[in-house]
């Protein structure tokens, strides 16, 4: 199976779950993030993987941007997400790419709201092995630690790597 089909039944899936959970209807699921520390939702990583509307096909980094041919070297970016608090949180993300696969990762989070805080310092601390030692292609992070909103500010970050880094 190439990997354009194997996208397009991930995100069928992804939408079945969507229907599944009855967020089809275009529920707003910023909400789904505040779990409180040590909850089973925000004890594994390992957990079910949550479902948001960035995780949606068309939220899916273009086929350009996948494109696998990436200049080694150390690239920086910058993405948003807004939290239930209605602050806009930015995920900073600067990273070591070698022959396109993720060498050294270093996250940064604004940090601006208590809840957001807590969430954001869950994430920062296991994303490293999510990332580090994988393609750039591959990355699509979605929930670590409890915190799935940080991840959608953290793949937007991404996105501005992958389109800064194509040769």
């Amino acid at each position: 199976m190439n990997r354009a089909s194997k996208s397009l039944l991930c995100a069928a899936a992804g939408l079945s779950l969507l229907s599944a959970a009855g967020c089809a209807s275009g529920e707003d699921t910023a909400t789904a993030d505040p779990a409180p520390a040590g909850s089973p939702a925000s004890s594994s990583a390992a957990s079910a993987p949550e479902t948001s509307p960035a995780a949606a096909p068309d939220a899916a980094p273009d086929a350009a941007a996948g494109s696998g041919s990436y200049a080694d070297g150390e690239y920086t970016g910058t993405g948003s997400y807004i939290p239930p608090s209605g602050t806009s949180e930015d995920v900073d993300v600067t990273l070591r790419l070698e022959n396109g696969v993720v060498a050294e990762l270093d996250v940064e989070t604004s940090q601006k709201n208590p809840t957001s805080k807590q969430y954001q310092r869950e994430f920062t601390s296991g994303v490293k092995e999510q990332v580090v030692g994988k393609s750039l292609d591959e990355l699509d992070v979605d929930k670590v630690a409890g915190s799935s909103l940080t991840s959608q500010g953290f793949n937007r970050a991404l996105d501005a790597i992958r389109s800064e880094a194509t040769s």
